[in-house]
């Protein structure tokens, strides 16, 4: 015949099951926190910054506390702000770098997002687009496109290879190509690039 179990018995045995189970649940807790904290702090973060002086012919990429200068070639024209198609002039203003791009015919290059909002409104004021090309640049940057480059305004423009010795492009920043195997494996699609005189 079976005993019968006390009740302080039976009590003290889930007390003790509770207890084991919350231990459990919180080690469990305790180890998914430590997963993303490890993850997250794994996780690179791409807050690059490129900055071209164009009369110092010096481009900075800045990232994790880090500056790296390289020394650049530019448009054959560079003195004041492309503005149209051929002008042979290196941009100036706020970009982004639009793609990444193994095939170059110059090495390697990286895509910048010309032209913006500024360049837009200068080439429509000085006749060089219509309202039309304006309206259509406008809306590609607001909805986060790369605005055609195929206007009178000219586009195409990179950050490449092949010799950063003179200023030979026709409005891209060429570096020599071992500093432009660098900053390609450096840059991510999305880094700012702000271009100055």
């Amino acid at each position: 015949m079976l005993e019968p179990v006390q009740n302080s018995q039976f009590d003290n045995s889930l007390s003790n099951a509770s207890q084991c189970d919350r231990f459990t649940l919180m080690r469990h807790y305790f180890f998914l926190a430590s997963f993303f904290v490890l993850l997250l702090t794994s996780l690179p973060v791409w807050a690059a910054q490129i900055t071209v002086f164009k009369a110092k012919r010096i481009l900075e990429y800045k990232a994790d506390g880090v500056t790296r200068t390289f020394k650049i070639g530019l448009g054959s024209s560079p003195t004041g702000r492309k503005l149209r198609q051929g002008d042979r002039k290196t941009p100036e203003g706020s970009y982004v770098i639009t793609h990444k791009n193994p095939q170059s015919q110059f090495y390697l290059s990286l895509g910048i997002s010309y032209p913006n909002l500024d360049d837009a409104a200068l080439g429509r004021k000085a006749g060089v687009i219509s309202a039309a090309q304006y309206a259509a640049i406008e809306a590609a940057i607001r909805q986060g496109r790369t605005p055609s480059q195929h206007t009178p305004m000219g586009g195409d423009v990179f950050i490449h290879g092949k010799g950063a010795g003179s200023d030979w492009t026709w409005g891209c920043i060429a570096l020599d190509d071992k500093q432009m195997r660098v900053l390609y494996d450096l840059v991510r699609p999305g880094d700012k690039i702000s271009i100055r005189p």
